[in-house]
């Protein structure tokens, strides 16, 4: 849990905090959007290396009207950066429809010379292809938009009920006939790939994993009265450039 001292950011920041660039992952940020131009430079890091990679910077159909994220796109196909703009539609952003924030909710069409598409982000093997396509595309010719449409369950927060812009209805026909977790389900019984015998197995196992990794983490300390002034201020005054000894 991020709020326990055992936590990936010591318990001083939540979802928003998450980095481990061992794994390639950059993290997200407390500024709606400013990860895009994050991923802007890591595409052209990945450039500059020559490396045949991509960087893919995620955001939601609310942050997609931030201007920060036309202005990586711009420098992104001005020098042909290897970098994937995706775009994860779940129709309401923080807490209204989108469609009343956004005068164009064809999010795959806002890269204007970058070219872009929409699929279904709910079917995992769908995905998978599609970014396999993406990504060949990409270090060869430069950025791509993608728009994954999905859904939300619940309120953008705890502050938010998640049913004053939508209807209860609504939300169940989603869950019914548009859940990622049944479609790939039935995918995998009807064409053979797995029993349901065998499908109930693996969710056991992970289900017993998840409430064991639960129970830890609520036995892991919290972050002590000390731990509010570490990584704040050195002991002494450091001036970049200038000062070298940092013991």
């Amino acid at each position: 849990m991020a709020q326990k001292r055992t936590g990936s950011s010591g318990g001083k920041g939540g979802s928003m905090h998450y980095y481990n660039s061992a794994n390639n992952f950059y993290g997200g940020n407390g500024i709606v959007g400013a990860q895009v131009p994050v991923g802007a430079g890591l595409a052209f890091a990945l450039k500059y290396k020559k490396q045949r990679n991509v960087a893919i910077a995620m955001y939601g159909d609310g942050a997609a009207n931030q201007g920060q994220i036309n202005e990586a796109a711009n420098i992104a196909a001005l020098w042909k950066l290897p970098m994937i703009f995706l775009c994860e539609n779940n129709l309401y952003g923080m807490g209204t429809a989108n469609k009343r924030a956004a005068a164009n909710t064809n999010y795959y069409s806002r890269g204007d010379t970058i070219p872009g598409f929409r699929c279904d982000g709910q079917n995992v093997l769908l995905v998978r292809e599609t970014m396999k396509f993406a990504k060949n595309y990409c270090v060869d010719n430069g950025p791509m938009y993608i728009e994954y449409l999905t859904y939300r369950y619940h309120g953008h927060s705890m502050s938010d009920p998640g049913t004053t812009y939508r209807t209860r209805d609504e939300i169940k026909h989603v869950r019914d006939y548009r859940d990622p977790i049944l479609l790939v389900k039935h995918m995998l019984i009807e064409n053979s790939w797995a029993t349901e015998k065998e499908l109930k197995a693996i969710e056991k196992e992970i289900r017993q994993s998840i409430e064991a990794d639960a129970k830890a983490c609520l036995n892991d300390p919290v972050p002590t009265f000390e731990d509010m002034y570490s990584h704040v201020q050195l002991s002494r005054p450091y001036i970049r450039g200038v000062t070298h000894d940092l013991t």
